[in-house]
């Protein structure tokens, strides 16, 4: 790429095997397997809108590997900071999708034994640009948790704003949890520093109440040391957000259908960061939007919407 990146979206890219709608990914068929990874999925939001990104991630040097840099050249996506692992597969996640289109993430698969290849990511050198986009799920493995904190050191040396979906996942710590298990004490420990540094903080609900015990943007910016921006995201309730010091409530949009809501709030993080010149409710009635698109169909990049199809969107709802 030319320009230099704006956004820098560091972590995890694996594949989502989407199991049957009610059924069990792990054994029932037919599955649909769909590139994603919270952080790969909003550097691809961000090109699909239109931003110039840079991944920073580890795959493995398998066909999910493959997979992600065909991808990446095909949106426009700066590919220095990847790394691949000649070892250690790529993860591939079991989702195991609910009959009103929502989603739990129950487990993982391809492994044999010695983890996956975003476990090991290793410390790089960020170019400059405007945000570090990052996720928690790093800091659950040693060698990407030390990654992690060097970008965070880097970010701070250079000037990058941390942008910080926490983007909780029980499963990434213990394979074995409930899938709707909240943070542990360990896990608190380890996130509660990340949190304190964070310019940006997009939490759901529940990470919210387990984290701040609020679901107000308001109180949780105002018991941070750096008094961050904030939203707050519930599904398909209002979005609650403190930005620049003013507060508002979105009503999310319907869907014009719902297939998967994986990738939902991927697709929010990059229509936020997209809009983020503009006034805080217009970047967040737009990041709703591409929320809200990307529930149309399966996985959580190829439904990602094109700034024009989020216009045309918002041009016909009041």
């Amino acid at each position: 790429m030319a320009a230099s990146p704006v956004v820098v979206c560091l972590g995890e890219a694996l594949l989502d095997r989407l199991g049957p709608p009610g059924g069990d990914p792990a054994f029932d068929r037919p599955v649909d397997d769909r590139l994603g990874g919270a952080p790969a999925n909003v550097a691809c939001g961000l090109a699909r809108l239109g931003m110039t990104v840079a991944f920073a991630g580890r795959l493995g040097q398998d066909a999910i590997g493959d997979a992600f840099v065909a991808l990446f050249a095909d949106r426009g996506i700066d590919q220095t900071l990847l790394q691949r692992d000649s070892q250690l597969p790529s993860r591939i996640v079991l989702v195991r999708r609910l009959d009103d289109g929502d989603r739990q993430f129950q487990g993982f698969s391809g492994d044999q034994g010695l983890g996956f290849a975003d476990q090991a990511l290793e410390p790089s050198v960020l170019p400059a640009a405007k945000w570090l986009l990052i996720g928690t799920l790093p800091l659950a493995a040693p060698a990407s948790a030390a990654a992690l904190h060097d970008a965070l050191q880097q970010a701070r040396q250079k000037g990058l704003a941390l942008a910080l979906d926490v983007n909780w996942r029980p499963t990434f710590w213990n394979s074995s949890a409930d899938p709707a298990a909240g943070p542990n004490h360990r896990a608190m420990e380890l996130i509660r520093p990340v949190l304190e540094q964070a310019a940006l903080i997009k939490l759901a609900r529940e990470e919210a109440l387990w984290f701040f015990s609020s679901e107000d943007p308001v109180v949780i910016s105002a018991v941070l040391p750096q008094r961050p921006d904030v939203v707050v995201t519930d599904g398909a309730a209002p979005v609650r957000w403190c930005l620049e010091d003013q507060a508002g409530v979105q009503q999310a949009f319907q869907p014009p259908r719902v297939v998967d809501t994986t990738g939902a709030g991927d697709a929010f993080t990059a229509g936020l960061l997209h809009r983020w010149t503009a006034a805080p409710a217009e970047r967040v009635r737009f990041a709703a939007a591409c929320g809200s698109l990307v529930c149309s169909g399966a996985g959580g990049i190829d439904p990602q919407p094109t700034e024009a199809q989020v216009e045309r969107f918002l041009g016909g709802v009041s």
